[in-house]
C-alpha cells in the first residue's frame, strides 16, 4: 500500500442520518455478485465485461424513474455475440435479463433484479446514408449526437424527446418515445426504415435483408406460425381492429403495438413493429435505420401567457390549425421552478399561481413560408385572453434564435427543474397521458381538481398540440401513508383518463412499472390477453424484463419505490435524470455524476459502519473522487446546474491531512521558486529522456500515492524559456497574462505562445504589456482542482490584488492565454477572496486570448497564408466561458477547412490529472481520437497547453494553440522568427 494512501473513512457521510432506510441494500449483498453467477459470466465473457462489486451494482440500480432495483450482476457486452451468449446463459440457468442504455427512462424499465446489461458503452456510432435521407445508428448513440451528424445534411430524426442530450436511440425506439413535434406521424414506429435485433433465443434478425423472412422461418418456425395466427385472429375481429386503430389515433405507448399485426404482412414485418415500444421485453435492438426528415431551419416562436391552465388549453387548437409545428404547455408551478435554469427571467418566480404559458413554434423551409406562418400566428393572437403578470413577458413572436433557445431550455428542463425544486427527501413521479386534443381543456380542469382533492400541488407541462400532458408529483416514499396517498391518486387518475376521456395512460414514456397494473383497464381483457400471448410466443421462458410491461400484481406500481435520503447540499436536488452523463469524461471508466450521487445516497440509507457502506467507501475514492476530471461540464448539462465536480473537489479537500494542506499553502506562498524549479525539472527530464523519467515517476507513484505523484508521459513538451518577451506599459491597450503552464512548458514550434500573442497584438495595432512581476502568480486552479483550500485562498487573493495593480484599477482588460486560467481568474477564485478583494475583482475585465484575438485583433489583421485543414479541440473551460465560437473564428482565419469532431468533449487532462490517471484521458478522448486519427489534418488546434498535451497523448498528433496558427497566418513575409 502506498505510504500516503488516504483513509476511506474520510469520505464517510457526516450528515444527520435517520433510521436505516427500508429500501437499503441488505447486508448479505455486501460481497457483490454471488457465485456461481460471478464465475460463470466471467468465464463466458471475460472479467473486463462483468461488473460484480457492490458499488457497481448500486450505481446501476437507479435511473430517472422513482424506482430502484439492485441487479445481481452488470454485464457490459461489446458485440452481438456477447449479447447472444448472455441470453443463452440466462435461458439455460433460468435467469432474467434487462437491457439498460442511458437510464433516462421515467418508469423503471431500465432496471432489473438479476442480470443487467449495459448496452450504451460499446454501442455508439452514426452512418449517414443516401445524402442524409436515412441514417444507420447504433443503439447507444444519443439522439443529440445522431442529429448533429444529420444536421450537416439538413436532416433530422423524427422523434425529438426533451432528453435528447442524454437518451439513446435504442431507448427511444424501445419506448417509442416521441417528443415535442413527433406526435403520431414522426415517431419511431412511423419513421423506422429497418432494424436489427436479437431475439431471446439468440436469433439475429435484420429486417432489411431481402430473405429475412426465409431465414427467420428456418430458425424460428413456431414463432413465425404463431405470429401469423395472431394476425389472422386479430384481423377477423372487426371490433378489435377498429379499437386498435382508434387507440393509435392519439399518442399511445401503453402495452404492445397491436397495430403491428395489422400493418405487417409477414412475420419479420410484424416483429419490426412489435419491437418498437416493447421496452426490451422482446429482444435487444442492436442497430436501427431511420428515414430522416427535413430540418427546417427558419423558426418563429412565442411564449404566450394566460391566466389559467384551461384558458391556455383552449387556445391550443387555434395554433394547431394555423400550422404550428409545436405547441407546448407549461403551468405556473413549472414556470416558477424554471427560474433555477440559467437564462430564465428571474421575475417568473413572482408569477401568480394559476398562470400558464404556451410555447408556440412555427418552422419553415424558406422566408416566404415563414412570413405566411407569422401572418397566421398574428391573426390568431388577436382576441386571445393573454396576460402580462411580470415585466419580462412579451407575448409576441420572435425570430431571435437566442430568445427561442431560451424558451426551449426552460421547457425541456420541466422534469429536472421542477424535480430539483421539490421538498428535500421526496421521491418524484412523472406521469404522462394523452386525451383527444379537442378535449385537452376539459382534461386540464379535471386533472387540477383531482390533484387538489388528493393534496398534491403538481406541476403540469406537455405537448398540448397532441393532447399529451405530463405532470409531476412529489411524495415521501419512506412514509407508508404518503405512498398510499400516491396509490389512491393513481387509481382515480387512471380511471378518469380511461373512463371519461378514453385516453392513453402512457402517451410517450412507455408502460413501465408504474402503469403495468393498469394496462387491462385501458385496453380491456381481450386485447390485454393478446399482449400476454404475444410475450409468451416471443419469450416463452420469460427471460427478458419481466414485470416491465405486463404484471398481474395490482400493486406493482408501489413496489420498489426508492427513498431519497438527504445528501450534500450541492447534490441534494438531483433527481437522477442522467442528463449529466454523456458529458462526463469518466463515464466509460468508473462513475458518472449521477452515479456519484446515487452512491452517496446509498451510504445514507445504510446504518453506520455497515458492510455495504464499507464496500461503497472503499471503491468511492478512486471511482468517484480520483477519476473525476473536475471539469464541471456536468453542471452545464444539468438543467438546475448541479456541479458534481465541485462536490468531488470538496471530497478531495476532506481527504487531505493537515500536513498536506500546510504544504500546499506553503507552495502557494513560494510559487515563484516552485515555478522556476518546475521549469528546470522539465528541462532536465527533456535531457534525460522520457523513458527513464517515466520509470522513476511510476516507482514514486507506487511508493507515495498515485493521486499525488504525476506520471511522466511520452510526448511531454520541453521547458519554456525563462525570459518573457519585452513589452512596454506605455501605449499598451491590454495587460497580457501568460499563464504559469505556458511559462513552464514550451510550445511545439520555434515561436513561443507569449511571443505570438505579443506579435499579433502589435500587428493589429493593439499592443499588450506583460507585467515584470507576473512570475510567481497563478490563476489558483492548481489548488482549486485538487481541493487545497488554504493554498487556493493564498493564490486567489494574490493574483486578484496583482491584476488590480497591473490593469490600473481595472481600466485595462486582462488577457489570459490559457482557457482554464481565464475561467479560474474570471470566476473560480471569487469564493476564496476576501471581501475587499471581491470588490477589486468585480472591477476587473478578464478576457480569454482567443476572444481577444477574434474580436479585437482579427478585424485589423491581414491573413497572408492559410493551412488546408484544421481540427479543433474546444476545451471544457471554453464551454463554461462561452468562447467556443471565437476559437472557430480564429481557426477559420487560418485554415480553409475547419472541423470540430462531433464527439469532442473534455480531454480530462485537467492540469495534471491526466498524468495522475492517464487512463482517464484515454477513456475520455477515445471517440474524439478515433475521428481525429481517421484522416489527415494540417493542424490540430486548441486553446490550453495541458489540454493540447492531453490530446497529443490521446491521438499521437501535435496539438498547439490557435494563436500560434494566427501568428503564422498573419506574419509579414519579411519578419523573422524568434522564441
Amino acid at each position: 500500500m502506498p505510504l500516503l494512501e488516504p483513509d476511506p473513512d474520510a469520505l464517510r457521510p457526516d450528515g444527520h442520518r435517520e433510521a436505516p432506510a427500508a429500501d437499503r441494500v441488505p447486508e448479505d449483498r455486501a460481497g457483490g455478485t454471488p457465485e456461481p453467477l460471478r464465475g460463470d459470466l466471467i468465464a463466458l465473457l471475460g472479467a473486463d465485461k462483468v461488473l460484480t462489486r457492490i458499488s457497481d451494482l448500486v450505481r446501476y440500480a437507479s435511473d430517472a424513474s422513482p424506482y430502484r432495483f439492485v441487479p445481481r450482476v452488470v454485464v457490459v457486452p461489446e458485440d452481438i455475440d456477447d449479447v447472444s451468449a448472455v441470453l443463452s446463459y440466462a435461458h439455460g440457468k433460468g435467469r432474467e435479463v434487462v437491457f439498460r442504455a442511458a437510464g433516462t427512462s421515467l418508469n423503471g424499465q431500465a432496471q432489473g433484479e438479476d442480470i443487467l446489461v449495459d448496452v450504451r458503452r460499446h454501442w455508439t456510432g452514426v452512418e449517414v446514408l443516401d445524402g442524409g435521407a436515412r441514417a444507420r445508428i447504433a443503439p447507444g448513440t444519443t439522439v443529440a449526437r445522431a442529429n448533429a451528424a444529420l444536421a450537416r445534411h439538413g436532416r433530422v430524426l423524427g422523434p425529438d424527446p426533451a432528453s435528447a442530450i442524454a437518451c439513446t436511440v435504442g431507448g427511444v425506439v424501445a419506448n417509442n418515445a416521441s417528443g415535442m413535434t413527433a406526435g403520431t406521424t414522426r415517431n419511431s414506429y412511423r419513421t423506422l426504415a429497418s432494424l436489427t435485433f436479437v431475439l431471446p433465443t439468440g436469433t439475429v434478425v435484420d429486417t432489411a435483408e431481402p430473405d429475412a423472412d426465409e431465414r427467420l422461418a428456418r430458425a424460428e418456425p413456431a414463432l413465425c406460425a404463431g405470429l401469423m395466427e395472431l394476425k389472422a385472429e386479430i384481423e377477423s375481429d372487426a371490433g378489435l381492429v377498429a379499437r386498435v386503430r382508434a387507440k393509435y389515433a392519439i399518442k399511445n405507448t401503453n402495452g404492445y403495438r397491436l397495430d403491428a399485426f395489422l400493418d405487417g404482412s409477414t412475420p419479420v414485418e410484424i416483429l419490426r413493429g412489435l419491437m418498437v415500444g416493447s421496452e426490451g421485453t422482446f429482444g435487444f435492438i442492436s442497430e436501427v435505420v431511420f428515414d430522416t426528415l427535413p430540418l427546417e431551419r427558419r423558426v418563429s416562436a412565442a411564449l404566450l401567457f394566460f391566466a389559467s391552465l384551461p384558458a391556455a388549453a383552449a387556445a391550443v387548437p387555434l395554433f394547431t390549425a394555423a400550422g404550428a409545428s409545436a405547441v407546448e404547455l407549461m403551468d405556473g408551478n413549472t414556470l416558477r421552478a424554471s427560474v433555477s435554469v440559467e437564462g430564465v427571467p428571474a421575475d417568473w418566480a413572482g408569477l401568480p399561481g394559476p398562470t400558464t404559458a404556451l410555447l408556440v413554434e412555427f418552422r419553415a423551409p424558406d422566408e416566404a413560408t415563414q412570413d405566411a406562418y407569422e401572418a397566421k400566428a398574428g391573426a390568431t393572437l388577436e382576441g386571445l385572453p393573454l396576460v402580462s403578470p411580470v415585466p419580462s413577458v412579451a407575448n409576441s413572436f420572435t425570430r431571435d434564435q437566442r430568445i427561442v433557445a431560451g424558451y426551449w431550455k426552460a421547457r425541456k428542463a420541466f422534469v429536472t427543474a421542477v424535480g430539483g425544486a421539490r421538498p428535500s427527501g421526496t421521491t418524484l413521479i412523472t406521469e404522462d397521458f394523452a386525451v383527444p386534443p379537442e378535449r385537452l381543456a376539459e382534461a386540464c380542469e379535471a386533472l387540477l381538481e383531482l390533484q387538489t382533492r388528493h393534496g398534491f400541488d403538481a406541476a403540469v407541462a406537455g405537448h398540448a398540440a397532441h393532447g399529451n400532458l405530463h405532470f409531476l408529483l412529489a411524495f415521501d416514499a419512506s412514509e407508508p401513508a404518503d405512498v398510499e396517498r400516491y396509490a389512491a391518486f393513481m387509481d382515480e387518475f387512471c380511471r378518469l383518463t380511461v373512463e371519461r376521456f378514453d385516453g392513453s395512460l402512457k402517451a410517450e414514456h412507455a408502460t413501465g412499472r408504474n402503469i403495468a397494473p393498469f394496462l387491462e383497464l385501458e385496453w380491456g381483457a381481450g386485447a390485454t390477453e393478446l399482449m400476454w400471448r404475444t410475450k409468451r410466443l416471443i419469450d416463452p421462458d420469460g427471460v427478458l424484463a419481466p414485470r416491465v410491461v405486463l404484471d398481474r400484481d395490482p400493486r406493482a406500481h408501489v413496489r420498489g419505490l426508492k427513498t431519497i435520503p438527504r445528501v450534500e447540499a450541492i447534490a441534494d436536488p438531483c433527481i437522477e435524470c442522467g442528463f449529466c452523463e454523456p458529458t462526463c469524461p469518466s463515464q466509460d471508466l468508473t462513475t458518472t455524476p449521477r452515479q456519484r450521487i446515487v452512491l452517496r445516497r446509498e451510504m445514507m440509507r445504510q446504518p453506520g459502519n455497515s458492510a455495504v457502506e464499507k464496500g461503497l467507501l472503499e471503491a468511492y475514492g478512486y471511482d468517484a473522487v480520483d477519476t473525476c476530471a473536475g471539469d464541471s461540464t456536468c453542471g452545464l448539462a444539468c438543467p438546475v446546474g448541479i456541479d458534481t465536480g465541485a462536490l468531488m473537489k470538496e471530497f478531495r479537500h476532506a481527504r487531505h491531512s493537515r500536513r498536506e494542506e500546510k504544504a500546499a499553502a506553503l507552495a502557494a506562498r513560494h510559487f515563484r521558486a516552485l515555478e522556476a524549479s518546475a521549469r528546470l525539472a522539465v528541462a532536465a527530464a527533456d535531457r534525460i529522456g522520457s523513458r527513464r523519467v517515466t520509470a522513476v515517476t511510476r516507482a514514486a507513484r507506487r511508493i507515495v500515492r498515485p493521486d499525488l505523484v504525476p506520471e511522466w508521459l511520452p510526448r511531454m513538451p520541453g521547458a519554456a524559456g525563462s525570459a518573457l518577451p519585452a513589452t512596454a506599459r506605455v501605449g499598451a491597450v491590454a495587460v497580457y497574462y501568460p499563464a504559469c503552464v505556458n511559462r513552464i512548458f514550451a510550445g511545439p514550434g520555434d515561436v513561443s505562445l507569449a511571443r505570438a500573442v505579443v506579435a499579433v497584438s502589435e500587428r493589429a495595432g493593439k499592443p499588450v504589456w506583460i507585467p515584470d512581476d507576473v512570475k510567481g502568480t497563478c490563476c489558483a486552479t492548481i489548488w482549486h482542482s485538487k481541493g487545497y483550500e488554504s493554498g487556493n485562498v493564498v493564490m486567489a487573493n494574490r493574483v486578484v490584488e496583482a491584476a488590480w495593480g497591473w490593469t490600473a484599477g481595472g481600466r485595462l482588460p486582462l488577457v489570459v492565454d490559457a482557457s482554464s486560467c481565464t475561467l479560474g481568474i474570471a470566476r473560480e477564485v471569487v469564493p476564496y477572496l476576501t471581501t475587499d478583494n471581491r470588490e477589486l475583482h468585480a472591477g476587473l475585465t478578464v478576457v480569454d486570448s482567443l476572444v481577444w484575438a477574434a474580436e479585437e485583433l482579427l478585424p485589423h489583421l491581414t491573413v497572408r497564408r492559410t493551412l488546408g485543414s484544421a481540427v479543433l479541440h474546444p476545451t471544457c473551460s471554453m464551454r463554461h466561458l462561452g468562447d467556443e465560437a471565437q476559437l472557430r473564428t480564429v481557426a477559420e482565419a487560418c485554415a480553409d477547412e475547419v472541423v470540430v469532431p462531433d464527439d469532442a468533449g473534455c480531454c480530462a487532462f485537467a492540469g495534471d490529472r491526466g498524468m495522475l490517471h492517464r487512463e482517464l484521458t484515454e477513456s475520455a478522448t477515445r471517440e474524439e481520437a478515433a475521428f481525429v486519427t481517421s484522416r489527415d489534418f494540417d493542424a490540430h488546434l486548441s486553446a490550453n497547453r495541458m489540454c493540447e498535451v492531453g490530446m497529443d497523448h490521446a491521438t499521437g498528433r501535435g496539438y498547439y494553440s490557435a494563436l500560434l496558427a494566427l501568428e503564422h497566418a498573419t506574419r509579414p513575409v519579411t519578419e523573422g522568427r524568434s522564441g
